[in-house]
């Protein structure tokens, strides 16, 4: 039980920290877009891997090269996020991209369609 909510606070430290780069302009890659937001993180029982996921309200290529710079940038944003968290190790981080917003606006359009 105490396992579970030290991963999910470790998760939202992560998920925030992480927020907070990507928005401050801490990376600097201009493929990485500002407009984007971590949506959710997951993180191993070991605390040695954890999953980014990341999302827009943009064009879906502009995430997928958002996602492809955050990974080739996670070597950079671990050594910060070490230095933040309060764990034995920093996980490995893989970013993915969320594409749960633009299923949503897809469902909801197919939605509006059929009722008219």
């Amino acid at each position: 039980m105490g396992d579970s909510i030290r991963l999910k606070r470790v998760a939202a430290l992560i998920q925030e920290e992480i927020g907070t780069m990507i928005v401050m302009g801490i990376v600097k890659d201009p493929r990485i877009s500002h407009m984007v937001s971590v949506t959710s993180v997951t993180v191993s029982k070991d605390i040695n891997y954890a999953k980014i996921y990341i999302s827009s309200f943009e064009n879906p290529h502009r995430v997928e090269k958002t996602v492809e710079a955050l990974n080739h940038a996670s070597g950079f944003i671990q050594n910060r996020l070490g230095k933040r968290l309060k764990t034995r190790n920093t996980p490995k981080l893989s970013f993915f991209p969320d594409h749960s917003i633009e299923n949503g606006v897809r469902m909801t359009h197919i939605l509006e369609e059929l009722n008219s």
